[in-house]
Parts: C-alpha cells; sequence; structure tokens
C-alpha cells in the first residue's frame, strides 16, 4: 500500500475515531475527521434530556474482544462500574432467563416438553440435513419447532422487522448461542438457571455520561485541529479526490475513509457505474426507535437487579427494555428516579406509526408489569434512528464485496457498523478495531482481521444481541 497522503476521515463515531487514533499514534498526522453532528460517537452518542436522565441511541455495553480497545478507552474514561448480565425472556406471562433453550425448566410443563421434544427431533435429524438456504430454515432445523414457534421466530421477525427467510446464515457467529440438548436436559432434571454462556457475562458501562461518554473521551485524546464537527458532507468527487461540505466548502484528499451508511456513501460518490449504484439499492437495513421512560416512585422487585429484556410476543411493540438506571445511578437524577429504554424496530414490512408510538410502549410496559400503577412518568424521550442495524440479508456478502472493490479502486474505505455492513463486526470494539487495522493497513501495509476474516475477531457465539445487546 502507498503512503496514504492527505486522509479525509468521514463520520467521529468508533470506526473513524479507531482510524484517527492510529494514524495519530503512526506519526502520520495528515488527517482530519469530519462529523455531521456537534459531538463524537455516532450511533454510540448519548443525550441527557430536559428533566435530567441520560440515553443512549440504543442499549449498549461494554465487553472487549481486543486489549487494544480497552486500553484505549481506559484511557478515554476515568470510572467505569462493573456488572454481571442478567437478561431474561418474557413470554407467556413468566420471566425465563437468557439463554432461553438453557432455562425450558422455567416453562410450564406442556411448553417445557414440545420445546425440548423439538430440541431431540432437530438433533437427532442433524448430520441429515444440508446447508440452510436461510434464518429461519436454520432456526428450525438446529432449535426445532417447539422453540421455533415459542421464541425464535417471532422474536426475531419483530427483531429484524423482515421475514425471515429474507436472512441469511453467514452472520451468526457468536451471535446466536447453539443447543447443547445434554445440557439442557440436565437443566430441567435439576431446575436450576443456567445463564453462564456468552461473552458479554459480565459487562461494564461509564458511571457518568453514558456511552458517549467513552467517545468524548477518546475525541478529547486526539488534536481538536484535526476534528470538525458540524461538518456534513454532501458530495464526492472521486476523480479529483475532492469532497464538498454543506455549506459549500471542497476539500481534497488522497484517501478517503468513510464510517458513514454504505448506501449513503455510494450515492454521494459521483462515478460510481450504475451497477454499483443499483447494487448499493439492494442493502437492506432496519430503523430504530429509542423510547426512554423516565420514572419516580418504586420499581417492581423483580426489576431490582435485571439488565434487559426480551419481548417476543405481539402485545408489546418492543423487541428489548433495558433498565437503564440499573447501569449507573448517574443515568437519572437524584432523588427516587429510575428508567426503562425500550427499542423498537421499524422497515419497510414493519411500519411504526411515530405519532402513537411512545404511548404504546407505556401502555405496554404497564401491561408487562415493568411498571406499577403508583410509578410515575416523568420523562418521555423518543428517538428515531433511520440506519439502526444492518441486516443479514441473503446475498449480502456478494453485494458488500463487490461494492467495497469499487469504492477501494478510487481510494475510499468504507469501515464501521454500516460502513462494513457486516452485522457479526459492529459492536463497537469491532468498529473502532476497523478503523485501527485499515490505518495500519494504509500506512504499514498490514492486513486487515475483523472486516476481512470476523471469525478471528470473535470468540465466544448470541442471540441477535450485539452491544446494543
Amino acid at each position: 500500500m502507498s503512503v496514504p497522503g492527505r486522509v479525509l476521515i468521514i463520520g467521529a463515531g468508533p470506526a473513524g475515531l479507531g482510524a484517527a487514533y492510529r494514524l495519530e499514534e503512526l506519526g502520520h498526522t495528515d488527517y482530519l475527521v469530519l462529523e455531521r453532528g456537534d459531538t463524537p460517537g455516532g450511533l454510540a452518542t448519548s443525550v441527557t434530556d430536559a428533566h435530567g436522565f441520560t440515553w443512549d441511541i440504543g442499549g449498549h455495553v461494554q465487553f472487549s474482544h481486543y486489549a487494544y480497545y480497552d486500553r484505549v478507552i481506559d484511557r478515554a474514561v476515568a470510572a467505569w462500574l462493573t456488572h454481571e448480565r442478567e437478561s431474561w425472556v418474557w413470554i407467556r406471562g413468566r420471566f425465563v432467563p437468557y439463554p432461553f433453550q438453557n432455562n425450558l425448566h422455567r416453562l410450564d410443563e406442556a411448553d417445557c416438553r414440545r420445546a425440548l421434544d423439538g430440541l431431540e427431533q432437530a438433533s437427532a435429524a442433524r448430520e441429515s440435513r444440508g446447508v440452510p438456504a436461510h434464518f429461519g430454515e436454520w432456526i428450525a432445523g438446529t432449535f426445532g419447532e417447539g422453540i421455533a414457534d415459542l421464541f425464535l421466530r417471532p422474536y426475531n421477525v419483530k427483531v429484524w422487522g423482515y421475514p425471515l427467510d429474507r436472512i441469511g446464515v453467514g452472520w451468526m457467529g457468536e451471535r446466536v448461542a447453539v443447543p447443547d440438548v445434554a445440557r439442557i436436559r440436565r437443566n430441567i432434571v435439576t431446575g436450576q438457571d443456567d445463564v453462564s454462556w456468552g461473552p458479554n457475562r459480565t459487562f461494564r458501562f461509564p458511571l457518568e455520561g453514558g456511552t458517549g461518554a467513552i467517545w468524548r473521551g477518546v475525541s478529547a485524546l486526539l488534536p481538536t485541529a484535526r476534528q470538525r464537527f458540524g461538518a456534513e458532507v454532501t458530495a464526492i468527487d472521486d476523480e479529483r479526490r475532492t469532497v464538498t461540505l454543506a455549506d459549500g466548502e471542497g476539500l481534497p484528499y488522497d484517501t478517503l475513509v468513510s464510517a458513514m451508511p454504505l448506501d449513503r456513501l455510494c450515492g454521494l460518490v459521483r462515478a460510481l457505474a450504475a451497477a454499483e449504484h443499483e447494487l448499493a439499492r439492494r442493502l437492506v437495513y432496519s430503523s430504530v426507535h429509542v423510547l426512554g421512560v423516565g420514572l419516580d416512585g418504586p420499581r417492581p422487585e423483580t426489576l431490582q437487579r435485571k439488565c434487559w429484556m426480551y419481548f417476543p410476543e405481539a402485545n408489546s411493540p418492543y423487541y428489548r427494555v433495558t433498565v437503564f438506571s440499573n447501569y449507573s445511578p448517574r443515568n437519572v437524577p437524584a432523588g427516587d428516579c429510575w428508567s426503562l429504554m425500550a427499542e423498537v424496530c421499524e422497515s419497510p414490512v414493519k411500519p411504526v406509526d411515530q405519532s402513537r408510538v411512545a404511548r404504546d410502549v407505556v401502555a405496554a410496559m404497564r401491561e408487562d408489569g415493568l411498571l406499577r400503577p403508583e410509578a410515575r412518568v416523568v420523562s418521555l424521550w423518543h428517538h428515531r434512528e433511520e440506519h439502526g442495524y444492518p441486516t443479514p440479508f441473503v446475498g449480502r456478502d456478494d453485494v458488500i464485496g463487490r461494492l467495497r472493490t469499487a469504492l477501494e479502486a478510487r481510494r475510499i474505505f468504507s469501515r464501521g457498523r454500516f460502513g462494513a455492513w457486516k452485522y457479526e463486526v459492529s459492536n463497537q470494539d469491532h468498529s473502532f478495531m476497523q478503523g485501527v487495522e485499515l490505518a495500519d493497513r494504509l500506512v504499514l501495509g498490514r492486513d486487515e482481521v475483523t472486516i476481512d476474516r470476523p471469525d478471528e475477531a470473535n470468540s465466544g457465539v448470541f442471540l441477535r444481541q450485539d452491544d446494543r445487546r
């Protein structure tokens, strides 16, 4: 790889800051970070509302695959809290610990037997099955029809916002816990909860400022002169190698690093062929509504230690609710305050009525027993993120591979959660390291691992669960 020259970095989220941090560390200081927002963080930004409640853009937690990443964020954040994960599934009027399949003894006898029978049948047929064509087929073949019908089908349709036959199977890695039938039988006999699985059994959270405090801290480690906020890129001329900002200013580059969504990036690159623009239109994603409910008054005893909960059933619009005040007492104002944060998926096949989603969420929380009658809602915060989750759609790898090849031929490198469009490596640590590894490639000629060989970048497995669980 030749010397990268003048590097422009679009986006001050984890990927963009990772690239900038590593370039600075390597002594390549001819770079500039352009961020259209007023603060760093991207999807990992935090907001404090008018009532003093702090909210993340979805419920993030910190668990890392990389010692390098840990060293950087420890420099960036002075005080951390460490938590043991308590995640649950609310189903059939009861809480079942996560992973669901390891705790079938919590179901009533008929549902438990149906789930176990399906698991055993799926296990017996495993050797004779071919490669599943899509995620829905994989669920049934791996977990059996009982668990598929009870939990995994309704939950995943609710969380992805698309029919499961549109989702591929190459993304899962450590994201979906596969069943150990002997272990599950043993758990049913003993009646003991089994919650040990997963890389985020313990996780960290900043004492103050929400997840956004991490990225404000990383940004503060970099020279302010090499970061510009309120700088939105509106056009990219890859022949002249210039970007144009919303105010009309043009900036030259030799190498362009982008963490904006890949579909948006392709729309800004003037000289891409019609075939590549058509490919970009095939990218699939869902949007997310984040509803923060700030409360005053007693919380249910069942929520005293819980971190987050999954909701597969149709009565509730949300797929996940985080007890966000349990992450840090400074996420809420002083006094008898606490908070719940719900996430609602929106897609072209799963529309959301924005005018009523907030009140629907509060009503469902009451129906699901998350709010006691005497709990008073003092803050109701609503944020919609257009690009919420990059969907691992069938045929994804071919589409993003061809787009990446076309862009990199023009010295444009797309990385990060939506820049790479690889859900399996879109945690904050993954995204940051995509930026770091790209800087190493540009300056040192090293191979990238996280984006090219994600199995090597991950060390464990979950159910559509990232650092936004």
